[in-house]
Formats: structure tokens, sequence, C-alpha cells
């Protein structure tokens, strides 16, 4: 069998293949990706500098995890064009001038139904309440202002936040429509500015990133210059799974998924073995995702250990796995690992 090849798992999963070599002395790859180490030089602190957290909230689908990406100018939350794709807040840093910006992708904000929905808006909320300045992210293809977004702007008037307002999506839209929402969200009095951007293209983002970087208050950064997310290593692998699990599965299928990584190991030719634990929570949904012959596992395996090897730059060997667990959305732990609230 190739290095690419893949087999069946014992238990009907589909596993990628890794050499037989002895793992390698604790060299984490992930957190040197994450934290910047290895960086040629270190960048020192300027005398002046600023530092500050900016909540991206929004409602399902708006394009924060997208904007996220790009203003951090690397991939550290997942997108799909599914709503509610974000489970958990995530932390992107992006440095403009002297400035460390602390980008805080919140999950979309929603009226919730179930536990997890309940604790993903807590999350979002939670972000926004912490952040030096919160910034309102619209779809602005969309024919109104939605109930949820509405929402957001009646619970920051309550909290007596100000706030930014992005409307995104600006390359799919004609200017005479973007004045109107411009004109039509400046009415309800909260909105200090307002950006129009792209955050698929890149269209206004500069603007954007110079205006926060000097409305954030003067203090110390907070982390190295270099740094991209403060996300554990086994989560941001387990996240980039999900990404593939959103992009081929549908219906209700993705959202009854997680994934969790069992393993890491890292060998001394440089490649690393990754083993994860798909959760599903009934058969049926076990064989969708196993497909006719393994071949949407496989598939979901290919797309995923694609990615993590550009991510690492490095190879990486994925080993996938379903299991069947009724009610892991009901599992405290769970809700720890994503830095969700249990009891929301």
């Amino acid at each position: 069998m190739t290095e690419n090849e893949k087999k069946p798992s014992p238990d009907g999963s589909q596993a990628a293949s890794a050499q037989d070599t002895p793992p390698a002395s604790g060299d984490d790859i992930v957190s040197r990706f994450l934290s910047g180490q290895g960086a040629a030089d270190e960048t020192p602190a300027p005398e002046n500098p600023r530092c500050g957290f900016v909540a991206l909230v929004g409602a399902p689908n708006a394009g924060k995890s997208t904007l996220l990406n790009a203003l951090v100018g690397s991939k550290i939350s997942i997108v799909s064009p599914k709503v509610q794709t974000t489970r958990s807040r995530v932390l992107g840093i992006g440095m403009e001038g002297d400035s460390q910006i602390l980008y805080v992708d919140t999950p979309g904000i929603f009226t919730p139904k179930k536990r997890l929905e309940r604790a993903m808006v807590a999350a979002a909320w939670q972000g926004a309440t912490d952040a030096d300045l919160v910034a309102v992210l619209f779809d602005a293809t969309q024919k109104r202002i939605d109930d949820d977004t509405l929402g957001i702007i009646e619970k920051l008037k309550e909290a007596g936040r100000k706030a930014l307002l992005i409307l995104n999506k600006i390359d799919l839209i004609r200017r005479d429509r973007l004045l109107e929402l411009a004109q039509e969200f400046a009415g309800h009095g909260i909105f200090t500015d307002t950006f129009m951007v792209s955050a698929l293209t890149g269209d206004g983002l500069q603007g954007l990133l110079k205006f926060v970087a000097g409305a954030l208050p003067a203090g110390p950064w907070l982390y190295p210059p270099d740094q991209l997310s403060d996300m554990p290593e086994r989560l941001l692998a387990a996240e980039v799974t999900r990404e593939k699990l959103f992009l081929q599965l549908h219906q209700e299928v993705p959202y009854a998924t997680t994934v969790e990584t069992e393993s890491w190991q890292e060998f001394e030719n440089g490649s690393v073995r990754i083993s994860q634990v798909i959760y599903v929570q009934r058969d049926s949904q076990k064989a969708i995702i196993l497909g006719k012959g393994g071949a949407r596992i496989k598939s979901i395996s290919v797309a995923s250990r694609l990615e993590l090897t550009k991510m690492l730059e490095r190879p990486v060997h994925l080993m996938l796995f379903i299991k069947v667990r009724e009610n892991w959305s009901e599992d405290p732990d769970q809700y720890e690992a994503w830095g969700l609230d249990f009891n929301a």
C-alpha cells in the first residue's frame, strides 16, 4: 500500500496510512504554527504599543470567519456556506503598525432552541461584552435587515454599547443599495463608523484595519507578534476535519457530528500522524458519512489531510474513525473543550 492510500478501519471508517517510524521528541509543529516560533527574527515591541479585543458579531453566515481569516492573513477559523458552522469563540491575532489586534470570531447570534445553541449564543455575547470594540457584520446581499441582526442591535442598545458596522460582500451588490443599507443602519443610533468590505476579495479591508488599529487602547501586546491564534493544536486539527464534514454533508447530518483528536504522533522524518474520531448521534448518520463503499469518508479524509498538510507544511497521515455517541451534545466535557458554558 502506498503512503497516500486509504483502507477501511475495523469499524468501517477510513484511515490514512502512516510510516512506521519512531516518534520524534516533543516538537509540537502546530504550536509552532500558531505561536509563530521559528521566525527568523524577533520583532521588538514598539515604544507606544496598542492592544485590544475586537468582537466580530453578526447573524449566522454573515461571513465572520471569512473576515477573520482575511484580517489575520491565515486560516484560523473554519468556513462553510452552512449557517452555525462556528461553535466556539476563536481568537485571531493580527498586527497593524504598532497595534496588536485580537479578533474574537464568535458563533452566529440567533434564537437558540437546544443546549448547544444556547451555549454558542452565550459565548458570542460574552465575546461582545468583554471586547474593547464591537463590530457588527452584515451580509449586504440580503434583501432586508434580518430579525437576528435587529435583535443584536437591540441588545447592544440595552447594554449601552456602540459598535462599528461592517457591510460585507460588497463585490456582489450595487453601490446604491449599499448606501441605502448604510442609511438604514445609521437610523438605529448605535453605529459610530461604517465600513464596506468584501472579506473574500479583500476590498475595503485596509481602511478597516487602519481604523481599528488606531482605535485600540494603549497598552502592551499580549502575544508574540508572529502568533496567529491561541487555539489548542488538537482542536485546530479537529476543526479542519469538521469543516470538511460541513462542506460534504447536507441537511441535519453535519450538525449532528463532532470531531475529537485522540492522538498526535510525530516522526523523525518530519511527518505527523493524527488520529481522530467523528462522533454521530445515530447509526443512520454513520452510514451517510461512510458513503457507498467508504467513498465519502475517504473524500473527507483526503480533503482534511491535504489542508492540514498545507497548513503545517509537512506530510500528515490522518486516521479517521466514526463512532455513535447518541448524547455527545449533552456531554459537559465537550463544552469545556470548546470553551462553552454547559449551563448557559
